[in-house]
């Protein structure tokens, strides 16, 4: 018996959504060992059920570590969604909300986060994941169009809405893979977002 059969805990699997179950099951995975660190069988017994039993649900292991992206991607849009609704104060303070809950996602789902993205070269491939991806970022482009009114085209709100991302995107990666020195306190990485949502939105 391998080191993950003896140590790794089990849940015991009684009724329900067995799909769901399995997909938070590997979303756990993925968080401790990443995309690639684990087996369905591995799988399988941390859930508590059969090694037979995830096939019921998904064909193969891509698919069912595709269902985790699917999920996270949605997640991360529904954090999103109601931070900006709920940011009170500034005329900026959704475009804000929105960065400040995007660097906090890749930070408390730092595997999760990675797998949305992997997954993403190839999602001209892959409709439904373009559409999860796409939904979410509409919750930016519809910030910012609140924001400018309805004077500008919708090319410059794509641009404004791609350059908040782009700076974001950026800022989440550089977070969790280390590769920064800057103080990054809550109160520091407020003054970070609302200082680039300035330079973007006031230009």
């Amino acid at each position: 018996m391998d080191n993950d059969e003896s140590t790794a805990p089990r849940t015991q699997y009684h009724h329900g959504d067995l799909r769901a179950h399995l997909v938070e099951t590997v979303r756990i995975l993925v968080e401790e060992k990443g995309a690639d660190g684990f087996s369905i069988s591995e799988a399988a017994r941390r859930a508590g059920v059969s090694s037979a039993a995830p096939y019921k649900h998904f064909s193969d292991r891509g698919e069912i570590v595709r269902a985790v992206a699917l999920a996270g991607i949605d997640r991360m849009r529904d954090q999103m969604d109601e931070a900006a609704k709920t940011a009170k104060g500034d005329p900026l303070a959704p475009i804000m909300a929105l960065g400040l809950c995007y660097a906090n996602f890749a930070r408390t789902e730092q595997g999760v986060f990675r797998l949305m993205f992997g997954l993403t070269k190839g999602h001209d491939e892959d409709p439904e994941l373009q559409a999860h991806g796409d939904a979410c970022f509409d919750v930016v482009k519809r910030e910012v169009r609140a924001f400018l009114g309805d004077g500008p085209p919708d090319q410059e709100i794509e641009r404004r809405s791609y350059m908040l991302h782009m700076f974001v995107h950026g800022h989440a990666f550089l977070e969790i893979d280390g590769k920064h020195d800057l103080d990054m306190s809550e109160g520091q990485e407020a003054m970070l977002m609302a200082d680039i949502a300035r330079r973007i939105m006031q230009d």
